[in-house]
């Protein structure tokens, strides 16, 4: 292995390491404030901190672009700060404490959802085995979900709306992810950097009408004291380091490998959720093992086909 290789290892592992602890953290914080400005406070900080870091690499020229530009991160940005942030973490919420271990796992499905994007803009139509490891993949977030109790997952409504909104955050981020390629010129820093601060407005906007529809109530002070911990967790390793780790250590090794190390992250969550007291069931350990196993199975089948489909199928999300 190369040294480029091995840096783009390393910052994968360090990616998908902060990404695993992430929902055990909000485990914690969701007792004390609600996702919605939380994820205001976690992206003005992540996004303050990417800022800088773009002045200084890039200078003020990395602030100029078009209306048309604008209008793309704008939106890409809503989709991901606002569609992620609120979606999964209030699915989480819903879930009760096992809820970081259910989020963990269906943030492993994200590129069997990228393979479904893939095809729905640019469409290429996935080939037909990849359609069998999306089933499979799904399948095991299924079992992670129901603990094996299929049929108590369909008559707790709360269980699949949970479920539901954790998977369409998911979604979110895949799109996000996809609409990278859209920006070819920017750097990685510049298009999370841009889009996390046009996003942002979306993302206040969202809260207060939310607030105003009594969604939520205010978290005082207190209670952002109190989670302090877990918000400059969320806001500088899982959204500022893990964020550009993922998309650096990706432009070396390429997502087409770098998509392995997404099994990284059901792995790290349900450590530290075990170290936590919340034991994973043997169903959700096996539910896992099938998503991890449909995941590589996609990857070594893709890596056989013709380098073009190679390359119409390498979206890979990141999480963030």
């Amino acid at each position: 292995m190369t040294s480029s290789n091995t840096k783009g290892v390393l910052l994968c592992l360090v990616a998908t390491i902060s990404w695993g602890g992430m929902f055990p953290v909000m485990t914690g914080a969701l007792t004390h404030v609600d996702p919605y400005t939380f994820t205001c406070a976690r992206y003005t900080i992540a996004g303050l901190a990417l800022m800088g870091v773009l002045l200084a690499v890039e200078g003020r020229a990395a602030l100029r672009i078009t209306p048309r530009e604008t209008f793309a991160a704008w939106l890409l940005g809503t989709v991901a700060f606002t569609g992620f942030g609120f979606l999964v973490f209030l699915g989480q919420q819903m879930a009760g404490p096992r809820g970081a271990l259910m989020a963990s796992i269906m943030m492993a499905t994200q590129p069997m959802l990228g393979l479904l994007v893939n095809w729905a803009v640019r469409k290429v139509r996935p080939p037909l085995f990849s359609f069998a490891f999306i089933l499979l993949s799904f399948f095991g977030a299924i079992l992670v979900a129901s603990e094996g109790n299929l049929s108590a997952l369909l008559r707790q409504p709360g269980n699949y709306l949970a479920n539901g909104l954790i998977v369409a955050g998911a979604l979110c981020w895949v799109v996000y992810t996809v609409g990278a390629s859209f920006f070819p010129n920017w750097s990685p820093v510049r298009y999370t950097a841009l889009t996390t601060g046009l996003g942002l407005g979306s993302v206040y906007m969202a809260t207060m009408a939310l607030g105003v529809l009594g969604a939520f109530t205010m978290p005082t002070a207190g209670a952002y004291l109190d989670v302090m911990p877990h918000l400059l967790y969320m806001a500088f390793a899982a959204g500022f380091v893990g964020v550009l780790c993922w998309n650096v250590g990706n432009r070396i090794l390429t997502p087409l490998n770098g998509v392995l190390f997404m099994d990284v992250v059901p792995l790290t969550a349900f450590a530290i959720s075990a170290a936590e007291g919340v034991v994973p069931t043997p169903m959700q350990v096996a539910g896992a093992g099938l998503s991890c196993v449909a995941l590589v199975a996609n990857n070594l089948y893709l890596r056989r086909r013709t380098p073009v489909l190679r390359g119409a199928s390498s979206p890979v999300p990141a999480r963030g």
